[in-house]
């Protein structure tokens, strides 16, 4: 293959530093040519001159426009939208527009706006390469045709995060640094408390119904404390296809960048010469409610997913700030999903009032 070239949106987070370490193994067939910030602006100059990229943005600086020029950049062949939040929203539409292969890790752009970024992808006939080790799972089992209708089910894999085997008690009156504490995996604040009350697994099956285009009873999540299996198909005959690897992004990373080709991984594989237990179990629904209120949001559709999210990220961070107890979480979720009505947006813009709505609406009832 020919050296592709890469544009990282996201450069310093968990994403974006695993995403660098698969460009620098393999200088042969990608290149860095441009990243970007929501902030950090001197971390991203440092990402800039170690990898040779000259064309760099950082949001709170250059602004929301830059970082859409930066994302349809003429040279750019592939775009790894790796920030948390809404902040890729925009940028993916453009580099859609621009037609540039999108390797997607932000759940937020097709939990708000599935319909429109999905529907842009087709009429640009733009390939959108899951990044989320749960979706590029998935995408591998299905050999990245779809097989719809042979389809029975996607399985969502989860840890169970910390607090897979605590009692509701326990959650309770768990603390943000007993949250932060994942077991597997090693992410940033946020995505760490949507992993314990499992609102990231409720995000996933959102964005897994926009990418493979299935029903949403066609998803279901399972326990693997093991994080080795990665997600699962099951098919019309019963057969399940899993995705094995180790709990590394590194590897779902490198199979959307140099997709169809295959070559050495970065981090070490699975050593199947030695014994290894692998095991599922249901989600709790009384300790996760986030996954019902999640599959809740994406039956209702329109505007109720981006509700959902805001919903989630406004109680985030109040935990993080300890104002609310850890299952007040979802309590504020369920609270706002009730209280702002889910409309079928027309536009982008629609769907963004419908999100700071969701937020205001959020805000207020802490503040109660």
């Amino acid at each position: 293959m020919s050296v592709r070239n890469v544009v990282l949106i996201g450069a310093t987070g968990s994403i974006g530093r695993n995403t660098l370490r698969v460009i620098a193994a393999h200088p042969d067939k990608l290149r860095l040519v441009g990243a970007a910030n929501r902030s950090k602006c001197a971390d991203l100059e440092d990402v800039g001159r170690r990898f040779g990229a000259r064309t760099l943005c950082c949001v709170e600086r250059d602004g929301e426009q830059a970082l859409c020029a930066l994302a349809a950049m003429p040279e750019a062949d592939i775009v790894v939208m790796a920030a948390g939040g809404t902040v890729c929203l925009r940028p993916t539409l453009a580099a859609i527009e621009a037609g540039k292969t999108i390797a997607l890790a932000s759940k937020e752009v097709l939990v708000m706006a599935g319909a429109f970024v999905m529907e842009s992808a087709r009429r640009n006939k733009v390939r959108i390469l899951p990044v989320d080790s749960e979706h590029n799972a998935i995408f591998q089992c299905l050999d990245g045709r779809g097989g719809k209708d042979g389809l029975k089910r996607l399985i969502l894999t989860a840890s169970g995060g910390p607090f897979r085997d605590a009692s509701i008690e326990e959650m309770r009156a768990a603390t943000p640094e007993q949250a932060l504490r994942h077991p597997n995996w090693s992410m940033g604040p946020k995505i760490s408390i949507d992993s314990a009350t499992m609102a990231n697994k409720g995000l996933e099956m959102i964005e897994a119904r926009w990418l493979f285009d299935v029903a949403p009873n066609q998803i279901d999540v399972t326990i693997h404390p093991q994080s080795i299996v990665h997600s699962m198909v099951e098919f019309v005959d019963g057969s399940i296809l899993a995705q094995l690897a180790p709990p590394s992004m590194t590897f779902a990373i490198q199979h959307a960048l140099l997709y169809p080709e295959r070559a050495p991984g970065v981090d070490a594989p699975l050593d199947m010469s030695r014994a290894m237990n692998l095991s599922f179990a249901p989600p709790d629904p009384e300790k996760f409610r986030a996954l019902a209120l999640a599959r809740q949001a994406m039956q209702a559709a329109g505007s109720a997913p981006a509700v959902f999210n805001a919903a989630n990220e406004v109680a985030v961070e109040a935990f993080l700030q300890r104002r609310i107890p850890f299952l007040a979480i979802t309590s504020v979720i369920e609270q706002t999903l009730c209280s702002v009505c889910a409309t079928q947006p027309g536009s982008l813009d629609e769907l963004i009032e419908a999100d700071a709505e969701a937020r205001r609406a959020a805000r207020s009832m802490l503040d109660r």
